[in-house]
């Protein structure tokens, strides 16, 4: 098949870039590209077989890159782990698809490709060309919420027909299970009862459940084989149908002879028992994924807006940032926004994991999803739609649970070459029974059973079952995971890097000392007045205290606007007020602009402080000193950390002194001070040089974006900034550096599963199958067992709901407490800030 299609491409600097990379891309077999420079786009042909990937791969190994789309939607009709190991062989198989992804657990596919080279219509064609079914994913929360809502009301009621089903497929199947009864029991009577039914009478109550409970193994096993793959449903129709048609072939050769000689209860029970535990798993497979359903339900279909004076009721989707926003008592916030009016208690539990409510009041943020309490709000919307703290939850969760752990992958492998050799294996079975016994019943009971134990639906459900619960119960106390490969990486860590302001500390400085000019101060304050960062914030507060402590007759004047600003990450902030040049930061800034700072012998408070000193026209006039405090969690954190064997250390863009104050505080095994913000990620290599392979990084700030890209597992705050939660491969959605170990708790708590559950999903064949051809397991046995083990995988799976952050389990105060007994003393923090 040819291909054509242009690539939008990134990272050309000049012309040359483009002659550079469609010579490449040209030596590349199956492949034609001409590369437009101006464009920045490349049109590609592929010819026979080759994909896409190949040029991707291409272009990334010349440093290039082209824009990626991911379509994420629902597959309806599978039965089991091979039918989604199938629809992803027929995804990737199609030359324009760069990755693809179906997990059984959850019912989701996740399709990566070209921007612009196919749409959801293509890949829907895909899918059904595999004999399955596609629904499309909303755009909006309230589209995706109603779908959301229309799927599991779909799944409730498939739930109550399987559940009818089995009730009837029992109601039909225990009279035939009294002849397999009264040879059990016969065997310790000296006269066994027989309690065999009529043979024409077992046929009657046999062929229901055969052809009406069984049918939808015989439409799965249809569709498998058309489409040239083998499932579950093949080897539990090709095994039942066996036993059912050798009983026909008897009962019409033999008539009421054939009497004790049937099997027509060995095909009934399996179908029933098979039955009953996918009904089970119905059950147990949407428990696994209530995380989902329970943030979806959170956000509220409809709002109240002031517009043009009035309040008006619209729907949440039609709601711009800006707009004023009420909220009455007891209702949910259906935007993330910035309070305005009023004063309450916030429940926040499902959105952050903080189980008691949140005090609010005016200028303090709200999250979408929180449920206000006594009090009426009022709100400026400041984020919307899908821009709003819970989406990115869900996504992020829903991203986490549809990808694929990388065990998953030989788990697939396995599966896809299971059920013919499990085919094989019955076939022989059946040949060497025969051939030496002589006896077919015996022969073809034996390959019947061996083809019922083997179905692989527990194989295929261990893995995703234990990471949608897992990531699921993880959302639920506030630690978001982006990926299941930071799963996998989370719980092997060796080290945590933390970074200073808003992570160890509060992030809310202030100004504790002051020496030199004092009247210089609002010069400061208005350099920084538009400033967002704490310190500059905490030196507009202490200006303005000064201001109104002075009056208006001192010296101590309110200067104008400032001009010419310029902001030095790592140095501080230079600009033009009323005329003077002034510069405020560390003395690297001083050093930088050819200051001189003076040798003052300063307070002993500055020894342990962050000074920031303040020049005007090239001469320092003041020098400040400012504090932070230590989270009142912080000791317990770093201790929690030593007691899994994990080193901990900081880096930050502060002075020794502060640093060293810090490290000594929480007891932490290292720490870096004067770290510039692009110099951090090359620290976290230097201390893999020392030793220690797996770093996570936990950070707030802009800063800190580098660094948590560089760190195996990058850990950000949920107070701290939206690069550094979109850099980050965990958030934890409230500030709470407990949670760091929680989460490496929850990710060696969720591969523990899948070790198990691939454990007994493993047992179960080895087991089975040699009994099973030997003809030590009957059918029924077989069947029993099979779906017993799905069960198990999905209970065991399920274990993980009842995970809690230590800190919610009420453990007591560590011995190490004492670290903190100071901790609301201030600490050092910097301008040059971490």
């Amino acid at each position: 098949m040819n291909v054509s299609l242009t690539l939008p491409l990134k990272g050309m600097n000049c012309s040359a870039c483009a002659i550079g990379i469609s010579e490449r891309l040209n030596e590349l077999p199956g492949v034609e590209a001409e590369v437009n420079f101006t464009l920045e786009r490349a049109q590609v042909n592929l010819q026979g077989d080759q994909s896409i990937k190949t040029v991707v791969n291409s272009l990334a190994d010349q440093g290039y890159g082209t824009e990626t789309s991911r379509l994420t939607a629902t597959v309806q009709g599978m039965t089991c782990a091979g039918c989604a190991g199938k629809i992803e062989k027929a995804l990737q198989a199609h030359p324009l698809v760069l990755q693809a992804e179906v997990n059984f657990a959850t019912e989701k596919l996740s399709v990566e490709f070209v921007s612009g080279s196919l749409s959801f219509g293509d890949v829907r064609e895909l899918v059904e060309s595999a004999g399955y079914r596609l629904q499309a994913q909303g755009d909006t929360a309230r589209a995706r919420k109603a779908e959301l809502q229309q799927r599991d009301q779909q799944v409730m009621q498939d739930y109550r027909q399987q559940r009818n089903r089995v009730l009837l497929s029992w109601l039909l199947t225990l009279p035939l299970l009294a002849g397999m009864v009264t040879m059990f029991a016969g065997l310790f009577m000296d006269t066994p009862p027989n309690a065999h039914l009529s043979p024409w009478l077992e046929w009657l109550l046999a062929t229901p459940v055969q052809f009406f409970i069984g049918a939808r193994y015989y439409r799965g096993a249809w569709r498998s084989l058309s489409h040239g793959s083998a499932n579950m449903d093949v080897l539990v129709a090709t095994g039942t149908s066996a036993a059912y048609f050798y009983s026909v072939y008897l009962l019409l050769s033999l008539g009421h002879q054939a009497m004790g000689q049937l099997y027509f209860e060995a095909s009934a029970v399996v179908i029933t028992l098979i039955t009953t535990g996918k009904w089970l798993e119905t059950r147990a497979r949407r428990s696994t994924t209530s995380a989902i359903r329970e943030l979806m339900a959170l956000r509220p279909d409809s709002a109240w807006v002031r517009r043009d004076g009035d309040w008006l009721q619209v729907d949440v989707d039609d709601i711009s940032s800006g707009e004023t926003v009420r909220v009455r008592a007891g209702e949910k916030v259906p935007v993330d926004g910035e309070i305005t009016e009023g004063a309450s208690d916030m429940d926040e539990s499902l959105v952050t994991g903080e189980s008691l409510p949140v005090a609010k009041s005016v200028g303090d943020a709200v999250i979408a999803g929180s449920v206000n309490g006594a009090n009426r709000l009022i709100l400026r919307a400041t984020a919307v739609g899908e821009d709003t703290s819970l989406a990115r939850i869900i996504k992020l969760v829903e991203q986490a649970q549809t990808g694929k752990a990388p065990i998953q992958q030989l788990v697939d492998k396995v599966s896809g070459i299971f059920v013919p050799v499990v085919i094989a294996i019955a076939v022989v079975t059946f040949v060497a029974w025969w051939a030496l016994s002589g006896d077919f019943a015996n022969a073809l009971i034996s390959a019947v059973a061996v083809l019922v134990i083997a179905c692989p639906c527990a194989l295929g459900l261990a893995t995703p079952a234990a990471i949608v619960t897992g990531t699921g119960a993880a959302a639920r106390h506030g630690i978001l995971i982006k990926d299941v490969d930071t799963l996998q990486k989370a719980h092997r860590l060796n080290a945590v890097v933390f970074d200073k302001t808003g992570t160890l500390t509060v992030g809310q400085p202030r100004v504790v000392a002051r020496f030199g000019d004092e009247s210089k101060l609002p010069l400061a304050a208005s350099l920084q007045r538009n400033s967002d960062h704490p310190l500059a914030q905490a030196m507009v507060a202490a200006a303005q205290e000064l201001v109104a402590a002075t009056g208006a007759d001192s010296t101590v004047t309110t200067p104008g606007e400032a001009s010419e600003v310029q902001t030095l990450a790592g140095y501080g902030i230079v600009g033009q007020v009323d005329g003077a040049a002034v510069a405020i930061g560390n003395a690297g800034l001083m050093e930088q602009r050819g200051i001189t700072v003076p040798d003052w012998d300063l307070p002993a408070v500055f020894a342990q402080s962050t000074r920031v000193w303040l020049a005007v026209d090239g001469e320092v006039t003041t020098v400040l000193a400012l504090a932070d405090e230590l989270r009142t969690e912080s000791a317990e954190a770093v201790q929690q950390l030593h007691q899994r064997g994990i080193k901990t250390w900081l880096i930050s863009g502060d002075v020794q002194g502060p640093v060293d104050y810090i490290a000594g505080q929480l007891q932490l095994d290292g720490a870096y001070a004067e770290v510039k913000p692009e110099q951090k990620a090359a620290q976290l290599k230097q201390l893999r040089e020392k030793g220690l392979p797996h770093i996570a990084m936990v950070g707030d700030g802009i800063n800190d974006a580098p660094a948590l890209a560089e760190a195996d597992v990058g850990i950000a705050m949920g107070s701290g900034t939206d690069v550094a939660m979109e850099t980050a491969s965990i958030t934890l959605m409230r500030s709470d550096p407990r949670l760091v170990a929680d989460a490496i708790d929850i990710s060696a708590a969720t591969w523990r599963k899948i070790k198990q559950n691939l454990f007994w999903a493993f047992v179960f064949n080895a087991i089975g199958i040699p009994l099973a051809a030997f003809g030590l397991l009957s059918p029924v046995v077989a069947g029993a067992a099979m779906a017993m083990s799905s069960i198990m995988v999905l209970g065991n799976s399920l274990l993980l709901t009842r995970w809690r952050p230590r800190a919610d389990r009420g453990r007591p105060v560590p011995p190490a407490a004492d670290l903190a007994a100071d901790k609301n003393q201030p600490v050092p923090d910097s301008g040059a800030a971490s």
